[in-house]
């Protein structure tokens, strides 16, 4: 499936299109399609009840299948050479599923880490994520944000030792992205790490502690700081996106039991009450949107800075901004999304058999995931020059 378009934000400084393109929606049509065939929520119910809670069928079919897993790969290097935008709309029909597929870490994160890294290793790495051939995963904690000091494991004679806790998808990764105490960055084949699944209050993302005893690892780039933050920045700038497509979910389902549900005789969405509170959450959806799609499109048309103290520009061409902005306002809409279809759905969703939960833990754990929103909101006040008082 070629998925290859033009951005449409146009030159940088140009007030930017946030509107999908027909590409966009078609390809929003035709994993919505996939999805609705090969990840109904009884079947995701099912799996994070199993030892196995990724779906690597549908997985591969996404990947290799449809090449979504190269979107933001350029076509030299073997990808499909799209932008972030393109990305942004798979990840909201993700969300919309809770998809158990580690789309976020490997396409998003652990692709944009490697598009960092120069050389013949990171090349061939970057060619298997982008074909689906391999997993990767970058080795930080989830919740890590953008700028922050990754915890680093220690290098000797080329090879790693040390333990990282909280990583997510681990369970799933063909190769493991490590930031050492060395400053540089390595890669290390997650056969040779020992990966222990921890209790995780999202069973659709699952997080592990990985440990390195001896591992044997490949120097990817001596800078690990600018290649760790190029990957995050892109996935809390994404994950606004699948947010939204939570979000909407949350809604859209909500809505339609209402229509359905009778109190009296009549449709229990029909009270006043109620209609204000899914008026609320509909206006704060539709703003989530525009800061999510703000930040994709802020991303696809950027070059990533160096950081403030290597001399860099903060703001990144504004997409550290953009990021800042959507992630401050996406994690509590999410989470509140989520919040209200349980609570409106009644007795029924309260129970096990209906998956209102697993969006409601999905939506706690993206909250902390690459930053919290006061984290990101004390970044925006540094990057536009708002100290706190």
């Amino acid at each position: 499936m070629s998925t290859t378009t033009t951005a449409r934000s146009g030159p940088l400084g140009a007030e930017p299109d946030l509107l999908y393109t027909e590409e966009e929606e078609a390809l929003r049509s035709a994993v919505r399609g996939l999805l609705a065939d090969r990840c109904a929520a009884a079947d995701v119910l099912a799996r994070t009840e199993s030892d196995r809670p990724h779906d690597r069928e549908l997985w591969k079919t996404l990947a290799d299948g449809m090449g979504l897993a190269g979107l933001l790969v350029p076509e030299s290097a073997g990808g499909q050479g799209a932008t972030h935008r393109e990305a942004a709309v798979v990840l909201e029909e993700l969300g919309r599923a809770v998809a158990p597929v580690p789309y976020l870490s490997s396409a998003v994160v652990a692709t944009e880490t490697l598009l960092a890294c120069e050389g013949e290793e990171a090349a061939g790495l970057l060619a298997q994520l982008a074909s689906g051939r391999a997993v990767g995963v970058l080795a930080v904690p989830l919740a890590t944000a953008p700028g922050a000091a990754p915890r680093t494991v220690r290098h000797e004679d080329g090879a790693l030792t040390g333990e990282l806790t909280g990583v997510a998808d681990a369970a799933a990764a063909d190769v493991l992205l490590v930031p050492a105490g060395d400053g540089a960055l390595y890669a290390v084949d997650a056969a040779d790490a020992v990966i222990t699944p921890q209790v995780s209050l999202d069973l659709t993302r699952p997080v592990a502690t990985v440990t390195f005893e001896g591992a044997r690892a490949r120097r990817l780039t001596p800078d690990a700081a600018g290649a760790v933050r190029r990957g995050l920045r892109a996935g809390a700038g994404l994950l606004a996106s699948e947010q939204l497509g939570l979000a909407d979910w949350c809604l859209t389902e909500t809505v339609r039991h209402l229509k359905e549900r009778k109190q009296f005789n009549r449709p229990v969405g029909g009270f006043q009450a109620l209609k204000h509170r899914l008026a609320q959450l509909w206006l704060e959806t539709v703003h989530l949107r525009a800061a999510a799609r703000n930040a994709a499109d802020a991303l696809a048309s950027s070059t990533l800075s160096a950081p403030p103290e290597q001399g860099g520009t903060p703001v990144g061409d504004g997409a550290d901004v953009a990021v800042a902005v959507a992630q401050a306002y996406a994690a509590p809409v999410a989470v509140r999304a989520a919040e209200e279809a349980l609570q409106l759905h009644g007795g029924i969703g309260m129970t096990w058999e209906h998956p209102v939960h697993l969006y409601l833990k999905r939506a706690k754990a993206d909250s902390l995931a690459y930053g919290t929103a006061g984290r990101h909101r004390e970044a925006l006040a540094e990057l536009v020059a708002l100290p706190a008082p």
